[in-house]
């Protein structure tokens, strides 16, 4: 087979075609400091690769759901320790109202600061937290309480409230009213990770409403009435009652809160696992990525430089072999 100078050209622009394309694709590499710039570089790496990104895109979702979750969280334990504060404090005044001492001056003066923690407690259960309110439930944009100042006694009452502020009555009938009652005391969901999702609200109806461990259904909203009533009345059966059945309930009303604040305890501890185990998924996949797409910086520049000095080599060897043509010789 006779090898000539048009087989030797055609041979020797293809390979420094190749080798220049070579080239450009290591540049390109260096440039970007990736791997794949196109699916069609490695259809396996990139697919890979896509998944990753889109799983920890739905991982950093995952851990600003958790973050919000312990803000959420720090700020109900927070508003519990305040009730709890404010049940002792009734506590200790319905103890000191069974004096048998203390004259109606000194009653009325502790029905009047009793009033002051009844009206606190409302405000407690209306914390609002990044515009929503805490305690509502799912009814997050209205409060859940109202404070009611009755006409004759002066006395403080708490009901919940509707989303227009109006009062719902727990005995209604009425479709709208028990659809929001529902509301309030409806518990909110917030996934952690995938598939796995946990209740992180307290609602109002929780710290209200309860069945102590004796089987008693207590409501703190009619107790804290029958306190205040019971402050006011002469009558020694009404305070009786204040020193027994009141205080028994009170007490079993601060172990509820307390109970209720131990539960938002251990949420907070499941949520700070739940964000170190988080963070250290998305460590993972950062890393497998960087693997997966990332090139090795060193071994790029020693495969590029050797593919220059060889483009080089190519450059001088066809100058030695590449004979003048006829075409050279009439110039």
């Amino acid at each position: 087979m006779r090898v000539t100078n048009r087989m030797l050209s055609n041979n020797y622009l293809n390979d420094m075609r190749t080798n220049l394309t070579n080239m450009q694709k290591m540049q390109s590499q260096l440039s970007s400091g990736k791997e794949i710039r196109r699916p069609s570089d490695n259809p396996f790496k990139v697919a890979r690769s896509m998944q990753l990104t889109s799983d920890m895109a739905t991982n950093t979702q995952y851990n600003e759901n958790i973050k919000d979750t312990i803000n959420w969280l720090d700020a109900t334990d927070t508003s519990l320790g305040q009730v709890n504060e404010s049940l002792q404090r009734v506590r200790e005044l319905m103890v000191s109202a069974g004096n048998a001492a203390f004259g109606s001056d000194e009653r009325k003066a502790i029905k009047d600061e009793v009033n002051q923690k009844v009206s606190e407690i409302a405000q407690i259960l209306n914390t609002n937290f990044d515009g929503r309110y805490i305690f509502g439930g799912t009814k997050t944009t209205s409060k859940p309480i109202n404070v009611n100042t009755e006409v004759l006694s002066g006395n403080n009452t708490l009901s919940f409230a509707g989303k227009n502020g109006e009062n719902l009555p727990t005995n209604s009938t009425d479709i709208d009213v028990q659809a929001q009652l529902d509301m309030i005391g409806t518990k909110m969901n917030v996934e952690v990770t995938q598939g796995v999702t946990m209740s992180y609200n307290v609602t109002a109806s929780e710290v209200t409403n309860f069945t102590n461990e004796k089987g008693k259904k207590i409501d703190v909203m009619d107790l804290l009435k029958d306190i205040v009533t019971n402050l006011d009345s002469a009558n020694p059966a009404d305070q009786e009652k204040l020193i027994n059945d009141n205080l028994s309930d009170l007490t079993s009303t601060v172990t509820n809160v307390l109970k209720i604040r131990a539960e938002v305890g251990a949420k907070q501890n499941r949520m700070d696992s739940a964000k170190d185990k988080n963070e250290e998924e998305n460590f993972n996949m950062t890393d497998i990525l960087s693997k997966t797409e990332d090139i090795d910086i060193t071994q790029k520049m020693m495969e590029y430089s050797m593919a220059q000095t060889v483009y080089t080599a190519a450059l001088q060897t066809s100058s030695r072999i590449i004979q003048p043509s006829l075409m050279d010789f009439l110039r």
